[in-house]
């Protein structure tokens, strides 16, 4: 049998940097949270089974999924990203064999290309593969003080991004011995010995952090829907 793909979205998170009253995967884009333009992306792609949404135990979610019916909505999120992630992977009701692509709710402006790209490099890999971006800014490593304390060389830096490709039986594994550390599922992946495939992104494929990235997200969005 045909191994199946699915989205898991992590939504779990309070996006504290954003100093907004409401987690910032619910901040409006043109009418609709950041989270419905997320969820949209695998929506869209005839290659996802299911999308699943993890958010917090008493998070008051409203949305109006009448357009999404890939959408499972998890409500098992956990204090950290690790934890909402493992917690997310042991609710689906999927094959241990199946492929999970874990992607920020944050993330509302990956395209179509990027996400294809991604599937048909991990699934010819034996252990998954990342988007990410080459660095091309001068990297400097902060001292005391606020002042420079070197220059870190930027030849082979990638910036991870999201979707993050994997065996969810294997990712879970890998979460399950890395623990509450990792800040994404490729670094448990490691952590258990493996390497995973780096898929060229984009720079677009922006993570809403702060209030600026709002306005940025909503430029790339109408200039991909209209």
């Amino acid at each position: 049998m045909t191994a199946r793909l699915h989205a898991l979205i992590p939504a779990a998170g309070t996006g504290a940097r954003m100093g907004s009253d409401i987690p910032k995967q619910y901040l409006d884009i043109a009418g609709h949270p950041v989270l419905w333009h997320t969820v949209q992306v695998f929506e869209r792609n005839a290659a996802i089974a299911t999308v699943t949404v993890v958010i917090a135990p008493n998070d008051a979610l409203d949305l109006d999924w009448a357009d999404c019916p890939k959408v499972r909505i998890q409500r098992v999120g956990g204090a950290t990203r690790a934890q909402t992630v493992l917690a997310g992977l042991q609710a689906m009701a999927v094959a241990a064999d199946d492929w999970v692509l874990v992607h920020d709710a944050a993330r509302p402006c990956l395209d179509q290309a990027s996400l294809d790209r991604l599937i048909a490099a991990a699934q010819a890999d034996a252990v998954g593969g990342i988007l990410a971006i080459p660095l091309s800014d001068t990297i400097k490593r902060a001292g005391e003080g606020g002042r420079i304390s070197a220059t870190v060389p930027r030849a082979g830096l990638w910036a991870a991004q999201t979707p993050q490709m994997f065996r969810v039986a294997r990712l879970a594994e890998a979460l399950m011995a890395a623990g509450d550390a990792v800040t994404d599922e490729a670094s448990a992946m490691e952590f258990i010995g493996q390497a995973p495939l780096l898929v060229m992104g984009s720079p677009r494929n922006l993570k809403v952090t702060l209030p600026a990235d709002l306005a940025l997200a909503a430029r790339y969005l109408a200039e991909t829907h209209g």
